[in-house]
């Protein structure tokens, strides 16, 4: 009987899907494409000073490993032979920075997240650099000058960590974003792992030039980051080297995405026009263009979305980006405890149906596309002694439907086509009631497919179509057909115009919020302020005290209880 199972499962693909949060080992049937094991990890942040993000390079490394013996185990336990797992993708957060030693393995310093704000100041200085009437670097990458991608927070480590410095003088040093570390971990490390990464993550660094695919000299000469610290460029879909320890030991790693394009991938968004948006920590919608490069007069970037194969083309696509989506579950959680999991924030917005006015804009990051604007912070208007943690819940939902309809529409104005309806994907998706809200605040349907794990399974799919392994067909005929659910419209479209208006007017009021001369930023400036600005100060904040302390706590009881 178990023997008769293992045969009819036939060959299956491995998915590392290594995000913000957590990461996660997925195990697919290659032929049907069904999700039939997985195992997840949480991942921790740390915030060593206000707009700093990083991660530890070996955790992350380490719940790779435990995340592929965990799901062997289970598949053991399903009586599921794992010799039967033919190959593994990788699908990675992008643009997150580790820098390493290739003798010792260990890193120089913990990884600098794509979030991470530290960089502003280098920005600020290298764009002081490049000629008005000629973005060279925005003309080669597809990408504004930004804190997003890894040059920057490459120079940073470079310009500030000497253990960095030191590795490179002395020729130690690798470069990778988190795709890089892991392939090179899993094939061996110090002992003939493979240095190399795939095309998507490339064209996040804002070394790599798009057109022709390959480190482009004058970008790495312009951000003075030598050339012998980078990746081997590869395409999306090949065999880069077999996994050296572990349950899958001998196993091809043969395909490699950042998540967005596997999220593309993995929705079948194979032709022209095609769009999918993932809800994680971020928030992506990505837009496939063909073999052309679209270059966004609206706040998008220019991105590889894939290149299946040594011999295949590139296809590009168009993409906005939301620093904060998940995020901002996560943060209601563990900073402001007003829900224990992250899945109890569906439960406290259906309790009111309405954010009552209240809208909450979470550019804790700044706010990335359309605006690519770094001055922004989170603001929550609109409050009433009325408003609770229930309509805060819902703001924030909102947010994240309300951020994504400004990135589609400026998707509309670039292509000129607008799209008829939204297929989405990402662990937000279980959310009824934020998938209704979107469908209502875009005014056009939202799609979901059943199995929502489409990041994963677009690595998986890379992988079992490379060459050498061929178990996963990509023909469209062969492709096993998803079955979705449907959000449609419930609101008028003048209802929704309204909402999203007042949106805008939200947002206008977070940006300009901080300045780089601001207080925040330089603590001397207390220094300088005379006593009597002191002494009148406390007066008056001891006089007002005894006057909002009673509202303030009775609000503050209010929105927590």
């Amino acid at each position: 009987m178990a023997a008769a199972k293992k045969a009819v499962l036939g060959p299956l693909v491995g998915a590392v899907d290594q995000g913000t949060s957590s990461t996660r080992f997925l195990v697919f049937n290659s032929k049907t494409a069904e999700l039939l094991s997985h195992h997840q990890v949480e991942i921790k942040q740390e915030f060593p000073r206000e707009g700093w993000v990083e991660q530890d390079p070996k955790e992350i490394l380490q719940s790779v490993y435990e995340c592929i013996e965990k799901t062997c185990e289970k598949l053991g336990q399903l009586n599921i032979d794992i010799s039967n797992i033919k190959a593994i993708g990788v699908s990675n957060q992008r643009e997150t920075t580790v820098v390493w030693d290739k003798l010792t393995g260990e890193p120089l310093y913990n990884a600098v997240v794509w979030l991470d704000l530290r960089t502003q100041s280098t920005v600020e200085n290298l764009s002081k650099r490049i000629p008005g009437n000629n973005n060279f670097v925005k003309s080669k990458t597809g990408l504004p000058l930004s804190t997003y991608f890894s040059a920057v927070k490459l120079r940073w480590l470079l310009d500030n960590v000497r253990k960095v410095q030191r590795a490179v003088e002395e020729d130690r040093a690798l470069f990778g974003t988190i795709d890089s570390w892991l392939i090179w971990s899993l094939t061996g490390g110090a002992n003939g792992g493979v240095h190399c990464t795939d095309v998507t993550n490339a064209s996040r660094t804002m070394l790599f030039n798009i057109h022709s695919l390959e480190w482009d000299k004058e970008l790495c000469e312009f951000f003075e980051i030598p050339m012998k610290i980078l990746p081997n460029v590869r395409s999306s879909s090949e065999i880069y080297g077999l996994m050296k320890a572990g349950a899958l030991e001998g196993v091809p790693i043969s395909g490699c995405l950042g998540d967005q394009s596997a999220a593309l991938v993995g929705q079948m968004c194979f032709q022209d026009g095609q769009a999918k948006n993932t809800y994680g920590t971020g928030c992506f919608l990505l837009c496939n263009t063909g073999r052309k490069c679209v270059f966004s007069e609206h706040g998008l970037l220019t991105t590889v979305a894939y290149k299946l194969g040594r011999d295949k083309p590139v296809y590009y696509a168009l993409e906005g980006s939301v620093a904060i989506a998940g995020a901002v579950i996560r943060w209601l959680r563990d900073n402001l405890g007003i829900i224990k999991t992250s899945e109890e924030i569906e439960k406290l917005a259906k309790e009111v149906g309405t954010s009552y006015g209240c809208y909450f804009v979470p550019a804790f990051s700044g706010l990335y596309a359309p605006y690519w604007e770094p001055s922004a912070r989170g603001i929550i208007c609109g409050l009433t002694q009325f408003t609770n943690k229930c309509h805060i819940a819902f703001a924030a939902l909102e947010a994240v439907c309300f951020q994504t309809r400004e990135i589609l529409d400026a998707m509309n104005r670039d292509c000129g086509i607008p799209l008829s309806h939204l297929q989405v994907d990402g662990g937000m998706t279980n959310n009824k009631i934020l998938m209704q809200l979107q469908a209502d605040i875009l005014y056009i349907p939202v799609v979901k497919p059943s199995m929502p794990e489409t990041t994963a399974l677009g690595a998986a799919m890379a992988a079992g179509a490379a060459e050498g392994v061929g178990v996963w067909s990509l023909e469209p005929e062969d492709l096993s057909a998803v079955t979705m659910e449907r959000f449609e419209p419930q609101i008028n479209a003048e209802e929704s115009e309204i909402r999203y208006s007042t949106w805008k007017k939200a947002v206008m009021k977070s940006v300009g919020w901080v300045t780089t001369q601001s207080s925040e930023s330089d603590p001397s400036i207390f220094c300088s302020l005379p006593l009597g600005f002191f002494i009148v100060s406390s007066m008056v904040m001891l006089i007002g005290a005894r006057y909002i302390s009673g509202q303030l706590l009775f609000k503050l009881d209010n929105f927590i209880s």
